[in-house]
């Protein structure tokens, strides 16, 4: 299997780990701390803060979007534009 080298990246977890640089082909890989695969963060401290704030931010855009959009803002309006454009940000990040 073929890697590009250059979406290759490091991330030591754990503190413990030694600071070793890692080669492919003569080519140094960058550290990271922080990265997001498959729109999950992950750090190298594995808290959740950033995922967190991913997840609110994403869910605030919604909803910011849907009151920017929507002029009749009834009570059952807005509680099926939460239900239907919001809350799905927020438990795809939370569901077990």
């Amino acid at each position: 299997m073929l890697f590009n080298i250059d979406k290759c990246k490091v991330m030591r977890l754990g503190y413990n780990n030694p600071s070793v640089h890692y080669f492919m082909d003569a080519m140094q890989l960058l550290v990271v701390h922080v990265e997001k695969d498959m729109g999950i963060v992950v750090t190298d401290d594995l808290k959740w803060e950033n995922q967190c704030v991913a997840a609110v931010k994403q869910a605030n855009k919604a909803l910011g979007m849907t009151k920017r959009s929507f002029t009749g803002r009834t009570k059952e309006t807005v509680m099926a534009l939460y239900k239907s454009l919001v809350r799905p940000h927020l438990e795809y990040y939370w569901s077990p």
